[in-house]
């Protein structure tokens, strides 16, 4: 699909790298490897939002970020027999959860399973069209008792899908967690193109990998609050509409291919949203938008509302199948993403404020 390069390596290497909400040490430390070779400035906070600074002197400070955390589990109980039971990480989707191999990031390191089902054969008629409740299913690992299993594996050890990356036609891949680790990578890539024009950079410019955005928008809080930038613009994916039975009325006109999405209404600076359109004609990257009278549902709610208000907008990028083990984006979708935060922190002026003027 796409030849080496270093942004697609780190991209590969931080989808696969396990993150859940709450325990997103590992693909922190891989976002931090990355940024640290062009950054003036890396650092982590007290719960592990990761912040990397471009340009700290400049008087605009532009903060770009995308959570790095993704869905996952979490092992509540063991029982005699050596079943692990569990609860969900974030948004999860309990009819997916059967029949799939999963890994255990127990402290002695990954531990394989997979999530046990009754074969159809054995169901009573009624129960199968049924979804069972997340507290009915359990992972087997193999062993015999709890006592086995307590030798690999504890109560609140975490759990992903066992499923990497994989290319697919069209410079498009799959992925556990691009739920939104894309969005990290972007932000990240988006500072790199950011520091290859550097002596035009007038803005101080602070890409942030956040933390637990699925369970509640948690690092974004924090960091909005302590960078308490002029401006923000996020990363996260998006609902691509361009499927079989999906409701374009109802959920809007997203193609993947077609570029970032510009989330319109409610969290949406309408500045900012008027500077991005200029940008990306200036650079000619094609934009889509998305109605959002509410609010967008990712860290732009919780950082545009910090200290008073900072002007921020959600960009989206398509994303087929959400909040699934085999999430689907387009390379050229991410690149585009990552070249219009480039071309906006570069598009601004010093000094320069966003607020509406009346």
């Amino acid at each position: 699909m796409k030849s080496a390069s270093a942004p697609y390596d780190f991209l590969k290497t931080l989808l696969n790298t396990p993150s859940p909400s709450g325990f997103e040490t590992r693909g922190q430390k891989v976002w931090v490897d990355y940024v640290r070779k062009f950054a003036d400035a890396v650092e982590i906070d007290a719960y592990g939002n990761a912040f990397a600074t471009l340009n700290p002197k400049g008087d605009t400070t532009i903060l770009i970020s995308g959570h790095v955390d993704e869905l996952g589990l979490m092992i509540s109980h063991i029982s005699d027999e050596g079943f692990l039971y569990f609860k969900g990480i974030g948004g999860v989707d309990r009819t997916l959860i059967r029949g799939q191999r999963m890994t255990v990031h127990g402290a002695g390191g990954a531990v394989p399973g997979v999530t046990g089902l009754l074969a159809i054969h054995m169901q009573e008629p009624d129960d199968r069209n049924k979804v069972p409740e997340i507290h009915t299913m359990h992972i087997d690992i193999g062993v015999s008792s709890r006592k086995e299993a307590e030798k690999l594996v504890a109560v609140g050890d975490p759990v992903t899908y066992t499923a990497e990356f994989q290319e697919l036609q069209g410079g498009r891949f799959a992925a556990r967690g691009c739920d939104n680790r894309i969005g990290a990578w972007t932000a990240a890539e988006g500072l790199r193109l950011a520091s290859l024009n550097k002596k035009n950079l007038k803005s101080k410019l602070v890409a942030v990998s956040t933390i637990q955005e699925e369970n509640g928008l948690y690092g974004a809080t924090m960091a909005g609050y302590s960078v308490h930038p002029d401006v923000a613009l996020v990363v996260d994916v998006t609902h691509a509409t361009d499927i079989p039975n999906c409701s374009k009325p109802k959920h809007g006109e997203v193609g993947m291919g077609k570029g970032p999405v510009l989330s319109l209404g409610s969290v949406n600076h309408p500045v900012v949203n008027a500077r991005l359109r200029e940008v990306a004609k200036k650079a000619k990257i094609p934009l889509q938008t998305e109605a959002n009278p509410r609010w967008s549902g990712t860290d732009a709610d919780a950082i545009f509302k910090q200290k008073g208000g900072i002007p921020t907008v959600s960009i989206g990028v398509p994303n087929r199948y959400m909040h699934s083990p085999v999430e689907m984006i387009q390379y050229s979708d991410l690149e585009q993403t990552a070249e219009l935060l480039a071309a906006f922190a570069l598009n601004a002026k010093k000094g320069e404020r966003f607020g509406v003027k009346l």
